[in-house]
C-alpha cells in the first residue's frame, strides 16, 4: 500500500529470487494478503468477500449452464427445462445461479450504503468509488440480460419494456432501440445478443473488481472513524493497523460461512421465492402479463422511472422548457439513470469536512430516512402503477434526489460535527481498552 510503511515481500530461496526477478507475482500476493488494515473495522466491512464469492459463483455456474443452454427463441425455454430435469445437478446449478444474483445485489446494496454512511467516497478514494459504481451499472446490465435468457413471459415482456425506454430518447432513440434488439422487436436476434453479452460482461466485471481492489489498496481502507492511518513511520502505522492475514481473513471467512448457511437454506428449501411465477410460462408475444415487474433488485429504480408521469409539475416544466423534446417517458428514463448517477457524484456533493457519519448527528437522521426511502421505493416498484402507489413513488423519488442534491451539500455547511478521535488507535482503545491487542 503506497504511503503506509510496512514489511514487503523478501524472497528467501534461490527459486523465489529467480521468479521474483522475472514475475513478482508472489510478492504481489504477499503484499495483498499482508496489507496493513485499520484495526477498528466493524462487521459492515465483510461484504467485500461476499461479493467476491458471488462473482466467482456466478461465473462458474454460468459457464456450466451455458454448456446446456440454447439461445434460440424456439428452444431457449425448453433448454432451461432440460437443464432442470435432465442435466446431472442442473436444477441446483440453475438455482445457485439465479439466487446467487439476488445475494450479489443484496451484498452490493449493503456495501454501497456502508460507503455512503462512512464516507468511503471522500478524498482520496473518489476513483475507487467511481469504479465501484461502474461495476454496479455493469451488474445491472448483466442481471437484466440474464433475466431474459429463460424466455418466460416476464423475461420477454421485461425485455420489451426496458429496451423500449431507449426508444424514448429524442432523435436517436429508435435507432438505438433497433440496434439493441437486432430488429424491430424482441426476437431471436435479441436473445442471441443478450446471451453473448451476459456471458461476456462478468469477465469485464472481474477485471474492474481487480482495479477496484488495486485502487483501495493504493489509498488504504476507510474505517468507521474516517480517520486515516498514520503514515509517519512503520511503528505508528502498526499501532493503527493489523495485517489482513490472519485477522480479517478469518473474520471474513466466518461471516461468509454464516451468509452461506442462509443462502443454501434459501436455495435448498425456497429457491423460487424471489422469482416470478409468470416466468415459468413460455414467452408469448400475443399475451401480455397483467403486471410486468422486474427482479427485486431493480424495483427502486423502476419505481423512480414510473413516478414521473405527464401530470407531474416538474415533467410539465421540463416539457415546456425543452419545447416538447422531454416528454414524460424520456423524463422517467433520465430520472432512473440520474438516480444512479447522483450516487456516483457523492464525493463532490458532500461538502462536509468530516468523513464518517458516526460523528455527524444531523446526517444520521437524514441517512436513516434515505435507507427507509430505498425500501419504500422497492415496495412501490412491485406495486401496480396506480394510486396510492404512484403518489408514494413520487414522494420517495423526490426525497432520493433531494438527499443528494440539496440535503448532503447543505449539511456540510450547517451541521456541527462531534469530536473525532485523533487516531485509529485511540478509537480502538476506547472500544476495546488500551490493553487489547491481537493474539500473537
Amino acid at each position: 500500500m503506497a504511503g503506509i510503511p510496512h514489511d514487503h515481500y523478501e524472497p528467501k530461496t534461490a527459486g523465489e529470487r529467480w521468479l521474483n526477478k522475472r514475475l513478482p507475482i508472489v510478492g504481489l500476493l504477499y503484499d495483498t494478503i499482508m496489507i496493513p488494515t485499520p484495526k477498528n473495522l466493524n462487521w459492515m466491512w465483510i461484504w467485500g468477500i461476499i461479493l467476491t464469492f458471488c462473482l466467482a459463483l456466478q461465473i462458474v455456474t454460468g459457464i456450466v449452464l451455458a454448456m446446456h443452454y440454447t439461445p434460440h427463441v424456439d428452444k431457449a425455454f425448453a433448454s432451461v427445462e432440460h437443464i432442470m430435469r435432465d442435466v446431472n445437478g442442473g436444477y441446483m446449478l440453475r438455482y445457485l445461479h439465479a439466487n446467487g444474483a439476488s445475494l450479489f445485489f443484496f451484498a452490493v446494496y449493503l456495501h454501497i450504503f456502508r460507503g455512503l454512511y462512512y464516507g468511503s467516497y471522500k478524498a482520496p478514494r473518489e476513483v475507487t468509488w467511481i469504479v465501484g459504481m461502474i461495476i454496479y451499472l455493469l451488474m445491472m446490465g448483466t442481471a437484466f440480460m440474464g433475466y431474459v435468457l429463460p424466455w418466460g413471459q416476464m423475461s420477454f415482456w421485461g425485455a420489451t419494456v426496458i429496451t423500449g425506454l431507449f426508444g424514448a430518447i429524442p432523435g436517436i432513440g429508435e435507432a438505438i432501440q433497433t440496434w439493441l434488439l437486432g430488429g424491430p422487436s424482441v426476437d431471436n436476434a435479441t436473445l442471441n445478443r443478450f446471451f453473448s453479452l451476459h456471458y461476456l460482461l462478468p469477465f469485464v466485471i472481474a477485471a474492474l473488481v481487480a482495479v477496484h481492489i488495486w485502487a483501495f489498496h493504493t489509498t488504504g481502507n476507510n474505517n468507521p472513524t474516517g480517520v486515516e492511518v498514520r503514515r509517519g513511520s512503520k511503528e505508528e502505522a502498526e499501532r493503527d493497523t493489523v495485517p489482513f492475514w490472519p485477522y480479517y481473513v478469518i473474520k471474513d471467512l466466518f461471516a461468509l460461512a454464516v451468509i452461506l448457511a442462509v443462502f443454501f437454506a434459501v436455495v435448498g428449501f425456497m429457491p423460487n421465492f424471489l422469482g416470478h411465477p409468470d416466468n415459468y410460462i413460455e414467452a408469448n408475444p400475443l399475451a401480455t402479463p397483467a403486471h410486468i415487474v422486474p427482479e427485486w433488485y431493480f424495483l427502486p429504480f423502476y419505481a423512480i422511472l414510473r413516478a414521473f408521469t405527464a401530470d407531474v409539475w416538474v415533467v410539465i416544466a421540463a416539457n415546456w422548457l425543452s419545447f416538447g423534446i422531454i416528454d414524460a417517458k424520456f423524463f422517467g428514463v433520465l430520472a432512473m439513470f440520474g438516480a444512479i448517477a447522483i450516487m456516483a457524484l457523492a464525493p463532490w456533493l458532500d461538502t462536509s469536512s468530516v468523513r464518517s457519519g458516526r460523528y455527524r448527528p444531523m446526517f444520521k437522521w437524514w441517512f436513516a430516512l434515505l435507507c427507509i426511502d430505498f425500501v419504500v421505493l422497492m415496495w412501490c416498484g412491485a406495486m401496480p402503477a396506480e394510486e396510492p402507489y404512484a403518489t408514494i413513488s413520487l414522494i420517495a423519488a423526490a426525497y432520493w434526489f433531494a438527499y443528494f442534491l440539496v440535503i448532503l451539500p447543505l449539511l456540510g455547511v450547517i451541521e456541527k460535527p462531534l469530536a473525532q478521535p485523533a487516531t485509529i488507535e485511540e478509537d480502538f482503545n476506547a472500544h476495546y481498552g488500551s490493553k487489547a491487542h491481537p493474539a500473537e
